[in-house]
C-alpha cells in the first residue's frame, strides 16, 4: 500500500536541491547531537558543581558501559536505517517495514540482556573500568540507574531516532532525542545537588534513566499518531527474521557495533592508564573528554543527517546526487571543525574551569583539551567516510577503518605515547591515529564518488 506521503520523500531524496536536501536532513541532526552533547556535559557539570574529585569520576568511569550501549545502537539502528534507506531507493517498501521491525525487537531484547549481564557481573565489571576503594560505590550508584535499569530505554530511544530519519523524517527524529535530553538537563540540579535530593553520582544516573524513558515514550506516540503514514513498522507481524533482510542489516550493523565496541576498549584503556595518577587527573580527563565530544557529535550529525541521502541515491544508481551530497557534507562540516579547534586550544583552561575550580584538574584538563582538539578536523572526515560506507551497505570498509582506527593506531599509541610523556601524552594518541585515518578516508571516499554511473537494469519484460 502506497503512502501519502510517499512524494514527499520523492521529493526530498529525488528532486530537492542539493545544498537543501543535505542540510534538510543534517540540521535537525546536528541540533539534536548538539543538545545531546549538553545532555552528556549536563552530569559532568552538574556533579562538577560538588567540587567532588570522586564523584566527578565516578561518571567518567562509568563512560565506557554507556559506550557499550552504542554498539547495539549502530548493529540494529544503523544496520536498519541503511537496509531501509536502500530498500526506500528501490522502491521495496516490504523490505523497509521488515527491517524496521527486526532493528526494533533486536535492540529491545538487547537492551534487557545488557541489564541483566551487568547484574550479573557487577564486581569484576567494575574492576575493568578502572574503580578502586575510593570511586567504586559512587560508580555502582551511577550505573544502578543508566545500565541495570536503563539500558533498554536508552538504547531504544537511539534506535528510534534513526529508522525515523532513514525515511526522511529528520525532525521528528530530532525532536524525541532533544526532548529527553532537554528533560535530563532539567532533571540532573534536582537529583544531584543538595538544594535538592542531593544523591551527587546516584542522581545523575536516575535523570538520565527518566529522560531516556521520555524519549521513548515520545516516538512511541509519534508512531501510534502516524500508523499507516510511516514506514517504521513495530507492530509485531512485520518481525520476520527472513535471511536477506537480516544479513544486509547485518553486513552494516555488525561492522559498525565492532567498531563501538572498539571505542569502549580504547576509553577503558584510556581510564586505566589516566587512574594511576589520581582522581583529579581521572576527572581532568573526563571533562576534556566530553568536551571533545562536542565537535565529534556535531561531524557525527552530518554524516548521520546525509547518510539516507546516500543510501537512497546509491540504491536508485543517481551517482551524480550521491557525490554532490558528500562534497557539500565534507565542505561545511570540515569549515566549522577547524574554527571549534581554534577555539578550544586558546581558550582550554577557562573551558575545563567552567565545570571545576579545582586547580590540579584545570592544570591537567588544559594540557589535555589542547592535545585532543587537534583530532577534530580529522574525525570529521573519518566520520563522513565511515558513514558513507555504512550507507551504501559496505561493512566491511567501515569495519577496517575501525580496526585501523582502534586496534593498529590509537590503542598502540595510547601505551607508546603513556611510556614516552607520562600522562600528557594519552591526549595526543586520538590526533596521530586520525591523521593516518584521514589520509586514508579522502582515498576511499574519492575512489568512491569517481565510480561511473552504473547501467540501468534492462526492463522487464
Amino acid at each position: 500500500m502506497a503512502l501519502n506521503n510517499n512524494e514527499e520523500k520523492i521529493e526530498l531524496f529525488e528532486r530537492m536541491p542539493i545544498r537543501r536536501a543535505v542540510l534538510t536532513m543534517s540540521v535537525p541532526t546536528i541540533l539534536s547531537s548538539l543538545v545531546m552533547v549538553l545532555y552528556n556535559l549536563a552530569d559532568t557539570y552538574f556533579v562538577g558543581m560538588l567540587n567532588d574529585a570522586v564523584q566527578n569520576s565516578a561518571v567518567t568511569l562509568a563512560a565506557p558501559l554507556l559506550l557499550a550501549f552504542n554498539a547495539v545502537n549502530n548493529l540494529f539502528g544503523i544496520g536498519s536505517s541503511s537496509m531501509m534507506s536502500r530498500s526506500l531507493g528501490k522502491k521495496d517498501y516490504d523490505a523497509v517495514r521488515k527491517s524496521a521491525a527486526f532493528g526494533f525487537y533486536c535492540a529491545l531484547i538487547s537492551g534487557l540482556l545488557f541489564s541483566a549481564a551487568y547484574l550479573a557481573f557487577r564486581d569484576p565489571l567494575l574492576t575493568i573500568l578502572g574503580t578502586d576503594s575510593e570511586t567504586v560505590a559512587a560508580t555502582a550508584g551511577y550505573c544502578r540507574w543508566t545500565v541495570a535499569c536503563g539500558a533498554a530505554p536508552a538504547i531504544l530511544n537511539v534506535v528510534i531516532a534513526q529508522m525515523v530519519r532513514a525515511e526522511g523524517s529528520s525532525v521528528h527524529a530530532s525532536i524525541g532525542t532533544m526532548s529527553g535530553c532537554l528533560l535530563n538537563i532539567v532533571l540532573d540540579p534536582i537529583f544531584i545537588l543538595p538544594w535538592g535530593l542531593g544523591m551527587g553520582a546516584a542522581g545523575a544516573g536516575l535523570a538520565t534513566f527518566l529522560s531516556n524513558c521520555f524519549a521513548c515514550g515520545y516516538f512511541f506516540v509519534l508512531l501510534w499518531v502516524k500508523r499507516g503514514r510511516t514506514f517504521v513498522a513495530i507492530h509485531p507481524k512485520w518481525f520476520r527474521p527472513e535471511k536477506d533482510v537480516v544479513l544486509s542489516i547485518c553486513a552494516v550493523g555488525v561492522p559498525a557495533s565492532i567498531q563501538n565496541l572498539l571505542n569502549v576498549t580504547g576509553m577503558t584503556v584510556l581510564n586505566n592508564f589516566t587512574s594511576v595518577y589520581g582522581p583529579d587527573a581521572v576527572a581532568a580527563m573526563g571533562i576534556s573528554y566530553k568536551l571533545s565530544m562536542i565537535p565529534m557529535y556535531i561531524g557525527m550529525g552530518f554524516s548521520q543527517g546525509v547518510m539516507p541521502l546516500v543510501g537512497y541515491n546509491y540504491a536508485a544508481r543517481d551517482r551524480r546526487r550521491m557525490r554532490e551530497s558528500i562534497l557539500f557534507a565534507a565542505g561545511v562540516s570540515l569549515a566549522f571543525m577547524a574554527v571549534i579547534t581554534a577555539g578550544y586550544f586558546v581558550f582550554a583552561s577557562g573551558l575545563i574551569r567552567l565545570f571545576m575550580k579545582n586547580g590540579a584538574v584545570v592544570a591537567y584538563g588544559a594540557r589535555f583539551l589542547r592535545g585532543m582538539c587537534l583530532a577534530q578536523p580529522l574525525l570529521c572526515v573519518d566520520f563522513l567516510a565511515v558513514g558513507v560506507f555504512q550507507a551504501c551497505g559496505m561493512g566491511r570498509k567501515a569495519l577496517i577503518f575501525a580496526l585501523l582506527r582502534k586496534v593498529a593506531l590509537e590503542i598502540p599509541a595510547l601505551v607508546i605515547l603513556n611510556r614516552l610523556f607520562p600522562l600528557y601524552g594519552l591526549a595526543y594518541a586520538q590526533p596521530l591515529a586520525e591523521l593516518v585515518l584521514a589520509i586514508a578516508a579522502v582515498f576511499s571516499i574519492r575512489q568512491l564518488i569517481r565510480e561511473p554511473e552504473p547501467a540501468a537494469p534492462p526492463p522487464a519484460e
